[in-house]
């Protein structure tokens, strides 16, 4: 099976309900922000994994589309309102909606895209909608709930990589395990097969978290899309920053240690960090975790009936595993 054209044809059916779903053309400052946001296009992956997910268990993606555009779209307000936290300036080559309007219309607009996001959950033609909706609203609170650990990690000195795993499984981990989750119930799936679906879930977003973090220090920039050393430039908490602390001695500690107190460091110093990534195990540490998360995400997956989704599911951790931005 050609699974990158499969990809591509899922890919394209998400994008075009999503260009689709927004029709309201007044007020204006409310709805041209959320179609802009929706139109700034992405991998989708967690509405792939809805469909894949439905149709693993023996459901048809078509009951699925509904749900997995409510991921895209709540995705996506999780993102307006980041991008006002970080005072980003832009997000996939485009200026973010508050620096393209304003603030106000950014919340505002968000907030939005949280309600549409609902709107397009409820179209699931599910009778276990009070079960998808359920996993739904849990995902909502444990993203809001990991985004505040982010932000407490800022002030904090003594965050540890058992913490930072922590935020990361709700802020990243839970909206991944969801999609996978929802989407076997949609499928009805068994028991089994739904808890084998919420393990990939969960694995497969700690693994994508940290491959980004790896991916900010090791990228080629071009490819990547944003500058190399980013997350060390704005002092950000990453499993290489705090893997490389507790692993270093020295002058090498005292220069990590600096990014937490200063809140961030030069451009010119993010090889100097690279090379102590590197020597203190850092960058191995987050290819073994990567590796080891994606190896269990495959393993349970197997316990899935032997489909063409579960084989697209393989080719898709191993995809995320391989990715180079």
């Amino acid at each position: 099976m050609n699974y990158d054209r499969q990809y591509a044809e899922y890919k394209q059916s998400i994008d075009t309900y999503l260009a689709n779903f927004v029709d309201e053309q007044k007020p204006r400052t409310l709805y041209e922000p959320a179609r802009y946001i929706l139109a700034a296009g992405g991998k989708r992956i967690r509405p792939l994994l809805v469909l894949l997910s439905c149709e693993a268990v023996g459901g048809g993606k078509e009951d699925a589309i509904h749900a997995g555009a409510a991921l895209e779209i709540l995705h996506n307000f999780t993102l307006v309102h980041d991008d006002i936290m970080d005072h980003a300036p832009s997000r996939r080559g485009r200026p973010t909606v508050h620096k393209k309007w304003d603030n106000n219309v950014a919340i505002l607009a968000g907030d939005a895209l949280l309600a549409l996001a609902y709107r397009a959950l409820l179209r699931t033609p599910s009778s276990r909608i009070r079960e998808i909706s359920k996993v739904f609203t849990e995902g909502v609170v444990e993203v809001c709930e990991g985004q505040a650990f982010d932000k407490e990690f800022e002030d904090d000195t003594n965050v540890g990589v058992a913490d930072y795993l922590r935020m990361i499984q709700k802020k990243t981990g839970k909206m991944v395990a969801a999609a996978t989750e929802i989407g076997g119930l949609i499928g009805n799936a068994q028991p089994e097969h739904l808890k084998a679906l919420r393990r990939y879930g969960e694995r497969t977003g700690r693994a994508f978290q940290v491959q980004d973090d790896l991916l900010d220090i090791t990228a080629d920039e071009e490819e990547f899309g944003k500058k190399i050393g980013s997350d060390l430039i704005e002092g950000k908490k990453t499993y290489l920053l705090l893997m490389a602390l507790k692993n270093a001695k020295g002058r090498d500690r005292q220069k990590l240690a600096r990014v937490f107190r200063n809140g961030g460091i030069s451009k010119r110093e993010v090889k100097e960090f690279r090379n102590i990534y590197e020597e203190t195990g850092a960058i191995r540490s987050a290819r073994q975790r990567i590796a080891e998360d994606i190896r269990g995400a495959q393993k349970d997956i197997l316990r899935l009936p032997a489909t063409e989704a579960r084989g697209m599911l393989a080719w898709l951790t191993d995809m995320l595993l391989h990715r180079t931005y």
